[in-house]
């Protein structure tokens, strides 16, 4: 299977049915086949690989991942906020790119084609190719919040295995529309992309979050299905609490994922979205998309449940799909048993696990280290402690971030906070807190230190607490550690 056939597919079965843009003028099935197969042609014209998309949110992302797939090359969506020399070396990994953009400037040197431009051949010339399961179809950069990015290999056969094993084609009604605000470099949307369309829902996209846009688009456009990640979300919240209203109720389901999210946030959206489910879904890049879900039952089972093995769940990220294997081993190893922390492990079809410049990371039992920490639960509820490089060491002693900020995060004054190792000459590290105050409300380092100190061992409590406006993040939400270690490193202090 490959992403020719799943156009196919979707051309076939949804051709008068708007699946991209405002639903009363939108691109049809068949019109995105269209579009796709001259876009292929223009490729095909041009000799080039690969294509590479450098451009904002929108229709043509989708557009360009089937051209890709139709004239038989991968797809290369990159970061449209990276600086000229950026660029230019993720340019250079390549022999003969051409690049869809309507900012041509920003590469320089580089074969470029306005999207306009792109999608303006004649339909005569616009048969396909077929491409083969085990080829190419997508490179993805990775965050490079620990090192250099590298390109994650995604093959047609990884992203198919995704699709079928987690989406019913032509399951939605006519009325389902999905709002996609994760940038198109993302391994989520290009998941949201074939899942939605494969589905046969409209997608709509918002090129740039903010709360008050997102909650208005999704009135506007009585939007069904949405996916965040959780700084979106936690800023969801904070809007809708200073409207005093609750979400839309046109939300049939909400999806989170991408990073750790506090407890707290996740109860208080529930309450603000009453008639809404809710998703939290675990993946990275190199596993094309989710490897495992907290549904929406998990998630309205832990909020009302009394049991406290239960209610933890509500930090969880839910159980593997079917169609994939997840363990937890310790440094021989050996799988750990429940509850124990450990090194995090997967194991499926979809698994990709390859890098264009450094091969497979894949063991040759067919797993692949994920680098995340945490542990199982009795029921096999998976819960994620962070990256194993974020992992704090003072004075020889392994501490979890996330043990901490799910302690500070249950403070009343506290609405996102982040720890984090900082460099220390005698501790090797010291425990770093960096805390966003909820408006309105007060609270000095002392207090959060001894809150923390009450409910976790004294070596465990932040050395220092600096309080900042917002965290830096990624465009795709994740928080930048390494510039909230930089404030407290290279001035002393965080701004206050």
């Amino acid at each position: 299977m490959n992403l020719a056939m799943v156009l196919q597919m979707v051309a076939d079965g949804t051709a008068d049915r708007v699946l991209l843009g405002d639903r009363t003028a939108g691109l049809t099935g068949a019109g995105l086949r269209e579009r796709a197969a001259i876009g292929a042609a223009r490729i095909r014209e041009k000799g080039a690989e690969p294509l590479v998309y450098l451009g904002p949110n929108g229709p043509g992302f989708p557009v360009a991942l089937f051209a890709a797939a139709l004239a038989g090359v991968p797809s290369l969506p990159v970061n449209y906020r990276l600086g000229t020399e950026q660029l230019a070396e993720v340019m250079g990994r390549h022999a003969d790119p051409l690049v869809v953009t309507d900012t041509p400037e920003r590469v320089p040197g580089a074969r470029t084609i306005g999207l306009d431009e792109f999608l303006a051949l004649p339909p005569a010339t616009t048969a396909g190719a077929e491409p083969d399961a085990d080829a190419v179809a997508v490179l993805l950069m990775t965050s490079g919040t620990t090192a250099a990015p590298k390109s994650a290999v995604l093959r047609h056969r990884h992203l198919a295995a995704y699709l079928f094993g987690s989406v019913e084609f032509g399951s939605v009604p006519d009325t389902d529309a999905a709002l996609v605000s994760v940038p198109p470099y993302h391994i989520a949307a290009v998941a949201n992309a074939l899942s939605n369309l494969y589905s046969g829902r409209r997608i709509v996209y918002l090129d740039r979050f903010s709360p008050g846009e997102w909650l208005d688009v999704v009135e506007d456009q009585q939007i069904t299905h949405a996916m965040v990640v959780p700084t979106m979300l936690a800023r969801i919240v904070t809007e809708l609490r200073a409207r005093g209203t609750q979400g839309p109720a046109c939300l049939k389901s909400l999806s989170y994922g991408g990073a750790k999210i506090a407890p707290q946030v996740v109860q208080e959206a529930l309450k603000l979205f009453p008639g809404t489910g809710f998703v939290n879904a675990y993946g990275l890049t190199e596993t094309a998309s989710s490897i495992a879900v907290l549904t929406p039952d998990d998630h309205r089972t832990a909020a009302g449940g009394s049991d406290p093995g239960v209610r933890a769940r509500l930090g969880s990220v839910g159980r593997a799909l079917p169609s994939v294997e997840i363990r937890v081993e310790d440094d021989g190893g050996r799988p750990c048993a429940a509850h124990v922390v450990g090194d995090i492990l997967v194991r499926g079809p979809q698994v990709a696990g390859e890098y264009l410049e450094a091969g497979t990371r894949v063991r040759d039992d067919g797993w692949f280290p994920t680098r995340d920490r945490g542990h199982l639960d009795r029921d096999g509820y998976l819960f994620v402690q962070g990256r194993a490089d974020d992992t704090i060491i003072r004075g020889g002693e392994n501490i979890a971030p996330a043990e901490i900020e799910d302690v500070l995060a249950a403070h009343p004054a506290v609405a996102e906070c982040v720890v984090a190792g900082v460099p220390d000459l005698e501790w090797g590290q010291r425990i770093g807190a960096f805390v966003v105050r909820r408006p309105g409300t007060e609270v000095g380092p002392d207090e959060l230190r001894t809150w923390v100190r009450e409910r976790l061992r004294g070596s465990k409590t932040p050395d220092q607490v600096e309080f900042v406006d917002e965290f830096p993040t990624t465009p795709t939400g994740k928080v930048l550690r390494r510039e909230l270690v930089a404030l407290v490193t290279e001035s002393g202090s965080a701004a206050v």
